[in-house]
């Protein structure tokens, strides 16, 4: 771990000092250089992502797709929204404007009296490995993950938003961004103040993010696999997230007669929160995606980026009854 840190860090530093702070300078922002020189660490960090997506898991793609291609616009739409993502664009906008709003909140309930608590304490010992203490944070964020997950599919006014991520008919390694970009930030939020009441260390932090980010790239691939009856209890695997965006199937629960939001696998790296709150589908079966509107009444959640966010917004609006009509 200690090498795979130095080795990170002095790419880090190079790229930094090479390539970011002359561009900050330029930009006027000297005076937001430790900004900089984070962000840079996320520009590796989505670089290294990008690379293996190109090199591992498309070629997996290419061996056992689930189904042909069809739709390439559809795909390039989600590699823009994985470029805006992995190299730093999101990342620039939530150090711009999110984060002091952030830090503001966390000085006041310091001020309160309310501390951070450090999770890695509750284990003196057993947690001073970096190894160990990596693997509490992905489980750890993995919970947090789930129930954020499920409240996307549970509260209408989120729905709306994220109703586009599961607007794919073409499901993809590229199609683990295409969110809305407010359902976007409403989750990284919620990670971040996490992490700072759990006291994760930035390191650690990064690489979880990077983790779960990677895997979340491989369950959304266009992968015809399956871990088997055993490993899929242990691991979310491409067949097991791809019913959660079956149509009529991963966003829907049926109470009698009546369709409601809700769905099943919900689980992000881990499928033990579904199967211990009884979300769970361990059916074996590979199932077109989307949303049934889109089938049954061809509701259009858009084909472009812009469009997409702009039909996000109306959606939100509506759901939070400020309008008559979609």
């Amino acid at each position: 771990m200690d090498t795979l840190i130095d080795i990170f860090a002095n790419t880090q530093a190079a790229l930094y000092e090479g390539v970011m702070q002359p561009i900050a300078f330029a930009l006027g922002l000297g005076n937001r250089l430790e900004d900089v020189f984070n962000g840079t660490g996320w520009l590796l960090v989505g670089l290294i992502q990008i690379a293996v997506m190109l090199v591992v898991i498309g070629p997996l793609q290419r061996w056992r797709p689930v189904e042909a291609v069809i739709d390439a616009r559809a795909i390039r739409t989600d590699v823009i929204y994985t470029l805006i993502h992995r190299l730093g664009l999101f990342r620039v906008a939530l150090f711009l404007w999110v984060d002091p709003l952030l830090d503001t909140l966390m000085g006041e309930l310091s001020g309160q009296g309310v501390g951070t608590f450090h999770l890695e304490s509750i284990w003196p010992g057993v947690t001073d490995g970096p190894w160990v203490s990596l693997l509490i944070y992905l489980v750890v964020f993995d919970f947090v993950n789930y129930w954020l997950h499920r409240a996307q599919h549970q509260w209408n006014w989120w729905w709306a938003l994220h109703a586009l991520h599961h607007s794919q008919r073409q499901m993809t390694q590229w199609t683990d961004n295409r969110n809305h970009l407010l359902d976007d930030l409403l989750g990284a939020v919620i990670w971040v103040l996490v992490a700072q009441l759990i006291g994760i260390a930035p390191t650690q932090f990064v690489a979880v993010v990077a983790i779960t980010q990677l895997f979340e790239n491989f369950q959304h691939a266009n992968l015809s696999v399956s871990f088997g009856k055993w490993g899929e209890r242990v691991w979310v695997s491409p067949r097991f997230h791809r019913l959660h965006h079956a149509i009529g199937l991963g966003h829907e629960t049926a109470q009698g007669t009546k369709i409601v939001l809700g769905g099943h696998n919900f689980g992000v790296l881990l499928p033990w929160w579904d199967v211990m709150f009884k979300t769970a589908n361990f059916d074996v079966r590979f199932e077109p995606t989307g949303i049934r509107d889109q089938v049954e009444q061809g509701v259009d959640y858009g084909k472009g980026f812009w469009s997409q966010q702009r039909m996000g917004i109306k959606r939100l609006i509506y759901a939070l009854g400020f309008s008559s009509a979609r």
